[in-house]
């Protein structure tokens, strides 16, 4: 199942990442580990932060995946389903909706 992996990076963290030179190391290695389908680096609520999309086959990965960012960059991190529009049509929404109408 394809998620969302959102991360928010405590700014005192990364910054003395960035200071001490190992930021690029320490992302790098994440995901290099996680092997992401995607990465976008981006902001949320005024910190740094990366979205990305990641192949999550049992639940019992998600600390796999959460772990690292917490313990490298006292990260928050949130998992969101996401689905393509080619899934969604699986969804049998009509379906739903008529019984639930």
């Amino acid at each position: 199942m394809q998620m969302l992996l959102r991360v928010k990076f405590s700014n005192a963290t990364f910054n003395a990442a960035v200071r001490d030179g190992s930021v690029g190391k320490k992302i790098h290695s994440i995901l290099e580990e996680t092997k992401p389908e995607a990465v976008y680096f981006t902001e949320i609520d005024g910190h740094r932060a990366v979205i990305l999309i990641v192949n999550l086959e049992d639940p019992s990965k998600v600390p796999a995946l959460a772990e690292p960012w917490f313990l490298q960059f006292d990260a928050e991190c949130s998992f969101h389903i996401v689905m393509t529009p080619e899934v969604l049509a699986k969804a049998g929404l009509d379906a739903v909706g008529k019984k639930w109408a």
